[in-house]
């Protein structure tokens, strides 16, 4: 009696549901929800630099105007270590690393070798932009990017990214999202011995 439905399903030909499939379909479905929720909550960068080819490099020429009025040359920051931060104020990255970019300007003031900040924005409005740091804080320069020609120079392929260059000009850090407290920091210091010669 029992074998009937088995030997039902084989007069049909309809399909039979083995267990090992159904397990190895849940297995799978369980890892990708796992995998998922990994990227939902995982830190989104900032703890590692990034590969690139510009890195020790002449960093691409780039000219343009503030946000706050003015004009920018990075040719005419040379003497000065420089860091881009690329950005947009409806960038959720963006909005979670924007202490850390306020307290590390903030420290810059009191140091011996400050570093300058600069903001490179592109696809977004001087209001935005504007009202974005009024809310939140950060008197560095904001520099357009219009029509994203620093952006494609840089190779941004997604903001946030930061980029250091070093007093002669040459491109030295390339970080990929979001900064995490004291990473510019440590990583840029870093950088300081390295060019001093302190190895």
């Amino acid at each position: 009696m029992s074998d009937t439905p088995m030997l039902e399903a084989e007069e049909t030909g309809a399909p039979q549901k083995r267990p090992v499939v159904r397990f190895v379909a849940g297995a799978v479905g369980v890892l990708m929800v796992a995998f998922l929720v990994l990227l939902a909550f995982a830190n989104p960068g900032g703890t590692e630099s990034a590969e690139s080819p510009l890195l020790g490099k002449p960093a691409p020429a780039v000219k343009s105007t503030l946000i706050d009025g003015g004009t920018f040359d990075l040719s005419r920051r040379k003497g000065s270590w420089v860091v881009f931060n690329f950005f947009n104020s409806t960038c959720v990255p963006c909005r979670q690393e924007h202490p850390v970019l306020v307290k590390y300007a903030e420290a810059q003031k009191g140091s011996d070798d400050p570093v300058e900040l600069y903001t490179i924005v592109n696809d977004d409005t001087d209001e935005a932009v504007k009202a974005f740091f009024a809310s939140n804080g950060g008197n560095w320069g904001k520099v357009r990017d219009d029509d994203g020609a620093i952006s494609v120079a840089f190779g941004v392929a997604k903001v946030p990214e930061t980029w250091v260059m070093d007093p002669d000009g040459y491109v030295r850090v390339r970080i990929l999202g979001a900064l995490t407290e004291g990473f510019l920091t440590t990583r840029v210091d870093e950088l300081k011995r390295q060019y001093a010669g302190q190895s």
